[in-house]
């Protein structure tokens, strides 16, 4: 009798930005591109399609969590590896990706342990930012909150994309190369993580 295969790694991405021309935003969307042009099935979500009002316990007490909490932690559970982008701002990660994984981390099905959600799939992060670093001061935030506040799994490979608004070409991809080659090394380091996980 042989062990069944392990299954296929499906990747969700987003970035924490609602803004319309966020880099981040864009550089998300070009992850999953890449994804499944490299035969790795991903999805795309756009945070400003979930809005939610600011985490509040009493809030929560009232009325539960929010319908679009449990559309995206669905849309977690529905995949097996998570990239993050992730803009800086002021050395740390936005506000509304801080209040959306709050949100997440709150929605619990009947029969889940408390987390499951994070705690069962492999998550990557990424940065983009004008600045010469890339948002790298930002992703140390994001990495702790994740791991120590979740107990998440998070690649220690991670993208950054500095001087980022000329970064892309007419069509959305990036003009260079080796910038492309790593995050395309991140997205598989992802999806074989993925896979490991789950197998």
């Amino acid at each position: 009798m042989t062990d069944a295969p392990a299954p296929d790694p499906r990747l969700l991405f987003f970035a924490g930005s609602a803004r319309q021309a966020s880099f981040n935003k864009r550089v998300a969307r070009l992850g999953a591109v890449i994804a499944e042009a490299n035969s790795i099935p991903a999805t795309f979500v756009d945070l400003s399609d979930y809005p939610m009002p600011l985490y509040d316990g009493d809030l929560e007490a009232a009325s539960g969590q929010p319908e679009n909490a449990h559309k995206l932690k669905n849309l977690m559970m529905a995949h097996t590896g998570v990239f993050i982008m992730s803009p800086e701002y002021n050395a740390s990660f936005t506000p509304l990706l801080k209040n959306t994984l709050d949100w997440i981390s709150h929605v619990r099905d009947d029969g889940e342990s408390p987390l499951e959600v994070f705690r069962t799939r492999v998550f990557a992060l990424g940065a983009a930012s004008n600045g010469g670093t890339g948002g790298l001061r930002g992703l140390s935030q994001l990495r702790l909150m994740l791991e120590l506040g979740t107990g998440a799994l998070v690649l220690p490979n991670q993208f950054l994309l500095p001087r980022a608004a000329d970064a892309f070409d007419e069509h959305g991809h990036l003009k260079n190369k080796e910038q492309t080659e790593q995050f395309k090394t991140v997205i598989q380091r992802l999806a074989r993580a993925a896979r490991v996980l789950h197998g």
